[in-house]
């Protein structure tokens, strides 16, 4: 209680290094941080993958924590379904172009 939003981001990332799992799903972790918040968090999932060879299910509704975390696949969802999937300019387009090219 009291804990800033990156202090409860770090403390996630801290217990998801700590529990091993296999997998992990992490739902718009990026929400409510501030630029600096991002990188920092973005540092410690891309510690745990790699050091815990853990598999990462990364959600979120904006590119910039990408910058800092690179996909090794990227899946657009619209209405339940996987409607576009591809690599990290997959997003990159996204950015600069919006979802409505995608969304047909």
């Amino acid at each position: 209680e009291g804990f800033s939003g990156g202090e409860k981001k770090r403390a996630e990332i801290l217990q998801l290094s700590l529990l091993e799992p296999k997998y992990a799903m992490l739902d718009e972790t990026d929400s409510g941080l501030d630029i600096d918040s991002i990188r920092i968090v973005a540092e410690g999932i891309n510690k745990v993958k790699k050091n815990k060879n853990m598999g990462i299910i990364l959600i979120t509704h904006y590119q910039r924590i990408l910058e800092y975390i690179q996909p090794d696949e990227v899946s657009i969802l619209y209405k339940g379904k996987i409607i576009a999937q591809g690599g990290y300019e997959l997003a990159k387009k996204i950015e600069k172009e919006g979802f409505e090219g995608v969304i047909q």
